[in-house]
């Protein structure tokens, strides 16, 4: 049964808060920034606030969200209608100017992310909030559900040395935090200072993936098309940082993944036996775009049978032991650069530490290395759940 879910944005349409009458405003949104009935925040916002509205703000893939890959910038450009610059924060900078700030006094945030560390729309969020506390700005954050829920919460905390903008604080490969939660922790654990409010959101619980609620999925990227690509992209987004496709340039991106030379058979009878909460289907595809574009892939098809058993993270840990395992010749970790890194390996900072990448290469059991990092992960538990805002 789908729950009723009311949005921040919805909840500013109902009751706009009167801190924000006056106040020049910024917007830092993309396409997935919509209400129930597909009206943009923009049109919402504008509305409601005539006039108010001073400049807008863009995370990677642009306010329309139409660029495909990482290092692939957006320009500054003007809205047409509004006759308002909009400020790409994945351009020649990612952090936002104090010229940008300057136009406004109070960015409201309507940002859909996936839960994950390494999707940089919370470091934008991040970065947003930094400058705004130096340059005593106010930030409102429209609140969203994490689209993979608020209970499980997995993985190795980033080790400090790896941080970037994959990773630029020491939180899990799936943090569990919905975005104003997560802009909370940021703000007040790392003492980032900022005069930060939460517009929150009405009838989200915890236990809920996005296919719980009666929302509508926009893909805030376009290689995550769908609720199921984001419950499997905790996991599948390490193959960013080898030879193996990730199921880029396909119908099904992170969902499927492969290389010409895979072995489909041995590494499926051992990974069926270990993975818990899926099945893995064996597949061919062929990329139209990125790696291995226009070549056959032997691979698999992830389908999800049990999401609470499902593991994502440590399920393509495995599988990437088992692919080093049974191609040491064929399979690559890909050089840099990555994500404006030009000499740490991207596996690394997608892993957030290079102590995984070296154990898993050596074929230590992958039990003893997620013991190595559950007691960080226990405290991080622990710790977010002050910024909590549903129980």
């Amino acid at each position: 049964m789908n729950h009723k879910v009311i949005t921040g944005i919805e909840n500013l349409k109902t009751a706009p808060p009167d801190y924000l009458k006056g106040k020049r405003l910024g917007l830092l949104a993309n396409p997935a920034s919509v209400d129930k009935g597909l009206t943009h925040s923009l049109d919402i916002i504008s509305h409601l606030f005539p006039g108010q509205l001073r400049a807008l703000f863009s995370p990677q893939h642009g306010f329309y969200a139409e660029k495909q890959d990482n290092m692939i910038e957006s320009d500054h450009v003007v809205h047409p209608e509004l006759n308002i610059p909009v400020f790409s924060l994945y351009s020649e900078t990612r952090i936002p100017t104090p010229a940008m700030f300057d136009r406004i006094d109070t960015l409201i945030i309507d940002i859909q992310d996936v839960g994950t560390r390494v999707y940089t729309f919370i470091y934008t969020i991040s970065h947003c909030i930094e400058v705004a506390a130096k340059l005593k700005k106010n930030i409102v954050i429209l609140d969203r559900p994490n689209p993979i829920g608020g209970l499980q919460i997995e993985g190795n905390l980033l080790d400090p040395d790896y941080a970037s903008f994959v990773g630029r604080f020491p939180i899990p490969m799936r943090h569990g935090l919905t975005v104003g939660e997560i802009s909370q922790f940021f703000n007040q654990q790392f003492n980032l200072g900022c005069d930060l409010k939460v517009i929150p959101m009405k009838g989200w619980k915890r236990s809920m993936y996005w296919q719980d609620t009666d929302l509508t999925w926009l893909p805030p990227s376009p290689n995550l098309p769908t609720p199921i690509s984001c419950m499997v992209y905790p996991g599948q987004v390490i193959f960013e940082g080898t030879n193996i496709s990730e199921g880029r340039g396909t119908t099904l991106p992170f969902e499927q993944f492969g290389a010409p030379f895979l072995n489909t058979k041995s590494i499926g009878q051992i990974a069926e036996k270990k993975i818990k909460g899926a099945l893995l289907r064996p597949i061919n595809f062929e990329p139209t775009s990125g790696k291995w574009q226009r070549q056959v892939c032997k691979g698999f098809h992830i389908h999800i049978t049990s999401r609470k058993n499902f593991s994502p993270y440590m399920a393509s840990l495995l599988l990437m032991q088992l692919i080093m395992k049974f191609h040491p010749e064929e399979f690559e970790f890909n050089p840099p650069p990555y994500e404006y890194e030009y000499e740490r390996m991207p596996i690394d900072l997608i892993l957030g530490s290079r102590d995984i990448r070296e154990k898993i290469t050596e074929m230590e059991d992958l039990a003893l290395l997620e013991n190595l990092w559950q007691e960080r992960l226990n405290t991080f538990k622990t710790n977010c759940k002050k910024y909590y805002i549903y129980d």
